[in-house]
């Protein structure tokens, strides 16, 4: 099985649990405070690793507080920084509600850059695909993404559109949707309800994944929380609800990356669309139900 390039940010995750998110003005107590590795990329390329995925982690290093503990929790993983750079890693400060939701207030360091000269060294005779989020396309250096997976037709490319998927500059999104690999495939979107709702400005699930299909020409998965998930196997095909695995959520952080981490594994490994969310929303589940970051809930390979 050829690698997958993961591109994107290794951040630290400040987890602070409180009872609920305050009001302007108002003062809440934080019940604990949990500093964890994460971000898109990092939490993607752990759930590959974990399912025995080959994966490359190409995401840089800064310097700083956090920056040194990103490099100390990578050495441990017996892994090295992609790029060492000399300005600040920045954080994530996530807000941990009890009934598991959270809500993230990001502070963007060099873990969100990107230059395509970091790349010289990849054999690519051994790679196959490439993640991206949405999060490194919006920030300054997203061209430099895009710029990359143009020059790398034969590449099948996956992506995460984000939470602010709205934010990212419009030309960049349409240029990214509109790549196509040497199959004719656009971009396998993963994305939840809200953010599909709000790009395509259709309220109707079927409508804004059909939508979505007709952009890119390629397969989607649209995540609906508890009620499991919708895929489709591009436009004008009848897409289907997968559904979800009864759990008592405790965490949500990281829920999202894992779910799209292992649905990736799944389908590198030959397994359909629909069993593949299936089993991906097992995943889903076991991270939403225990505390702790995705390395901690995913212990052993599928």
């Amino acid at each position: 099985m050829k690698q997958i390039l993961v591109i994107g940010s290794t951040v630290v995750d400040v987890i602070l649990s409180i009872p609920e998110i305050p009001g302007r003005g108002e003062d809440v107590n934080i019940t604990t405070v949990e500093y964890r590795i994460g971000g898109c990329a990092y939490n993607v390329f752990t759930t590959l690793r974990l399912f025995n995925t080959p994966a490359l982690l190409c995401s840089p290093v800064g310097s700083g507080f956090y920056g040194d503990m990103v490099k100390e929790h990578l050495e441990k993983q017996g892994l090295k920084p992609f790029a060492n750079l000399q300005k600040e890693n920045g954080c994530c400060f996530c807000l941990v509600e009890p009934d598991g939701e959270r809500s993230f207030l990001s502070h963007h360091g060099v873990e969100y850059l990107f230059s395509r000269s970091w790349m010289e060294n990849v054999d690519f005779s051994h790679v196959d695909s490439v993640f991206i989020c949405g999060l490194e396309i919006e920030d300054p250096d997203g061209d430099e993404i895009i710029n990359f997976v143009y020059d790398h037709p034969e590449l099948e490319l996956y992506f995460a559109t984000g939470p602010r998927i709205n934010h990212v500059p419009k030309e960049r999104m349409e240029k990214l949707l509109c790549r196509r690999d040497k199959r004719g495939k656009g971009p396998f979107l993963h994305l939840n309800k809200t953010e599909a709702s709000i790009f395509t400005g259709k309220p109707i699930l079927e409508d804004a994944a059909e939508f979505l299909a007709a952009k890119t020409n390629s397969s989607l998965v649209i995540t609906l929380g508890e009620h499991g998930c919708y895929c489709l196997r591009g436009a004008g095909n009848k897409g289907s609800y997968v559904p979800p695995f009864e759990v008592k959520v405790v965490d949500t952080v990281g829920a999202g990356d894992a779910h799209f981490g292992s649905l990736i594994a799944y389908r590198k490994n030959g397994m359909s669309l629909e069993d593949a969310c299936l089993e991906a929303n097992r995943v889903g589940a076991t991270i939403v139900g225990i505390q702790g970051s995705v390395l901690d809930k995913l212990p052993t390979k599928p």
